[in-house]
Parts: C-alpha cells; structure tokens; sequence
C-alpha cells in the first residue's frame, strides 16, 4: 500500500518506522530541513552534540519513546536532576517529599495537605473522572488556598495565560502522573535520534523529503497530494493513505474543502506556541546546581529557566553552559513580534535576581519559536477530541491534540505515530 505521511516530527517518524516494517511504500514529506517537528535540534560549529531549540527530555517512564530507542539500539543517558521553584526571590528545591516537607514558605499543615493531594493524583488510575473539573476552582479547595496561589496559580497563569482558569483537572492529573526523578535524554541530541530514525525507515524503502512542503490536500480526489519539492518543482502524487501529523490549523490550510462542521470543530482546538531565549554562557546560571526552575511569580516575564548543561555534560558543548528561558505565548503576542536583544532586556532584571553577573558571561544568544506548541485542555476534553479519521476517506489525523490526557512531548508523539499506523495497516 502506497501511504503518505505528512510531517517528520516524532509522530510522522514513529508511523512511518511502524508501516515500513510491514512493508509498506512509504513517503514522508517535511517542510522543514531537518526531523523532529518541535523537538527541532541544531549544532555550533564547536559542539559534539546538537541540541533541541526548545528543551526537551524524557521521564523515564516514556515507555514509547524509551521502547523505540531501545528497538533501534540507540544509547539513552539518564539522570536525576534538580529541579526547584523560584518563590519570593529565592531558590527552594522542589522534586521529591521530603524537599516538599522542608519548603518553609508554607507551614506544616498545609505542606502536609498540598502533599497529600499531590500523592492522590500521583496513583488515582481513573483520570476521566478528574476531566469535569476546572483545576483553577477545584486546587485550592483541595491544597489550601495558600499553597495554590504560591505554588500552583502563578505557574498556571505563566504557562497558560488567558487560559489559566480554563483548564481541567486531568490535565494536572497528568502532568503529576508522568513526574519521575530521573529524566532520559538521548546521547548526542534529539535531533541525532530523529536522524537516526530516518536512517532506519529509509533502510526499509521508506523515503523521507525534506524541504517539502504540500500545498494542498485535493478534496475531489481526497487521496492526492499537490506538493512543492526543494528545488521548487510542484507535483500532484495519488495514495491510497494520507497521514497528517501537522497541527490541526495546518490540516485546515491545506485541506480547505474539508466539511464546513468538522473545520468548525477542529477550530475550536486552542493552542499556544513557544518562545526560547536561549543563551550560551562561560560560567553555570544556578549556583546551588538547579536544571529546571518553575517560576511561582505572576508578574515574571519567564516561566521556566531551563539550564540544560545541569542534566547533560558541558563537555558535549564546548564546555558552554546552556540556558533556555521559556514562555509558552499566543502567536500574536509581543514575545513572537520582538528581537532577542529586546526580549533579553525584559529579561535582564529578573535574571538579575537570581543571578546579578550572568550577563557577563554571555557567549551568545538566540531566539527560537514556535508558533504551535501548547495545547489548551479545558474540562471535558474528551468531547472535543479528534479522531484519527477525518471526513475524507483514507486520510487520518495525528497531531499533539490527540494525546489526551497526556501533555505534549514526543513519548505521546511515538505512541500516536504507533497507533495510527496500525489503524492504517489494519484497514489494508
């Protein structure tokens, strides 16, 4: 069966690896000049490894991800890191009970409820219950309003803006569930993986384009695909299978004679994207050694410090110290239409806080976005759900919006890619 896939990020890769081993004449078609959708990697001429535009790692029970890399042979580097919360101008660790229990903003009552509440979520299986709940109304109740508005809300507020109180329960279900200690991360980048994943599907007869974009999805001929190639040329190409894995309002460009009603309802998918001021530094960021930093401040312009050389080795890196700071933004926010010298110097006294000398040890800097990265989970989620078939026959969806109730993040990427596969590879 000749199938197209639309997309060589984690999901597109994991569908395409899955459907040439069952023999299958795939063609995977990427605009971009490399694999990896957001996990996107790039190299300095001095480093050994590549590393992501926007952080990435793994927990280490991404089973899909970790089960792939393992069918492939491909070392995995795991770690325990620190990760801590940046309260009232300081720094507190904030990854396991016990630091929980010795944080001393909160008394002992309310560290005791917040962790019970906390340990609930972790081992409650049944999140579907957990759906019809707004987490903004539901938490405080819960962990006691001082614990939510110190911890919690600012880190709502910062991650999802407008739509801070317009999330549900099981999002935060999930995002407790999946927390481990120790994190994964694949030797030499992401980007080296996701290489290294196009070798194994082109060993198989699978070809994968860069540079390539698809103009148009045909609606008459719903299994035609009207693409542009690198060196400019346009062909129209017929499939008996088309998988999409781009974001859904990338599906609706190019497909615009899909039914008004099914447009409408994937038009009410909400998403926010990503910005990443990343900087290059002589000396660490974190004195005490933190590699994640959640910022509980409402009025911070960052919401996370990502100091990427406290889980994975300088040495791979030309002995630089790497710092993202994140926010995930509308596309149309201020943060995607300003220069990195500009956002740097909104930046710039906040960072001071934590770090007054960093600036001097500035190597170089970057900013990276991306205009699609955060879904938006509001209660009853489910109901809005997509499925992995559209209203044209034989063409599938399988984007970020279907990892539900997990979050983002290319272990659910893998887990897609693997299930539409086999959907597809069912209906032959």
């Amino acid at each position: 069966m000749k199938i197209a896939i639309i997309g060589a990020g984690f999901a597109g890769l994991a569908a395409g690896f899955e459907l040439v081993k069952k023999g299958h004449d795939v063609k995977i078609f990427e605009r971009d000049p490399s694999p990896g959708g957001l996990a996107i990697g790039y190299k300095e001429k001095n480093w050994d490894w590549s590393l992501e535009k926007h952080y990435h790692h793994w927990f280490t029970n991404d089973k899909y991800i970790l089960g792939l890399a393992k069918e492939i042979n491909y070392r995995v580097i795991i770690k325990r890191p620190k990760t801590s919360v940046f309260v009232e101008n300081n720094i507190y660790q904030f990854d396991s009970p016990i630091t929980v229990l010795k944080f001393p903003l909160l008394s002992l009552v309310d560290r005791l409820r917040m962790g019970i509440i906390v340990g609930f979520l972790r081992y409650e299986p049944f999140w579907k219950v957990l759906e019809k709940y707004n987490a903004a109304t539901v938490l405080p109740k819960l962990m006691g309003k001082k614990s939510y508005q110190m911890i919690w809300e600012p880190l709502f507020v910062n991650k999802f803006g407008k739509f801070s109180r317009n999330v549900s329960l099981a999002w935060f279900w999930a995002r407790i569930q999946k927390r481990t200690p120790s994190l994964a991360y694949p030797a030499k980048g992401f980007l080296e993986f996701a290489k290294a994943l196009v070798r194994e599907v082109e060993a198989k007869k699978g070809k994968v384009f860069f540079q390539t974009e698809i103009l148009e999805l045909d609606g008459k001929n719903q299994t035609n695909l009207k693409i542009q190639y690198q060196n400019g040329e346009i062909e129209n190409e017929n499939f008996d299978k088309i998988i999409v894995t781009t974001p859904s309002f990338l599906f609706l460009k190019i497909a615009p004679t899909l039914p008004a009603k099914y447009k409408e309802s994937l038009g009410k998918l909400k998403g926010l994207g990503a910005t990443n001021l990343f900087l290059r530094l002589k000396k660490p960021f974190f004195r005490e050694g933190t590699y994640w930093l959640n910022v509980c401040d409402k009025k911070a312009p960052v919401m996370a410090i990502v100091e990427h050389t406290n889980l994975i080795d300088k040495k791979y890196y030309d002995n630089e110290h790497l710092l993202y700071l994140g926010n995930y933004k509308a596309s149309d926010d201020l943060y995607f239409k300003i220069t990195k010298e500009e956002l740097l110097k909104i930046f710039d006294p906040y960072l001071k806080r934590i770090n007054p000398d960093y600036a001097k040890n500035i190597i170089d800097y970057q900013l990276f976005k991306a205009p699609f990265a955060q879904p938006i989970i509001p209660v009853n989620y489910s109901k809005i759900l997509p499925s992995f078939k559209t209203p044209f026959e034989n063409v599938f969806l399988a984007n970020i919006e279907q990892v539900y109730p997990w979050d983002r993040g290319t272990n659910y990427a893998v887990e897609l890619g693997q299930k539409v596969a086999k959907l597809v590879d069912n209906e032959t």
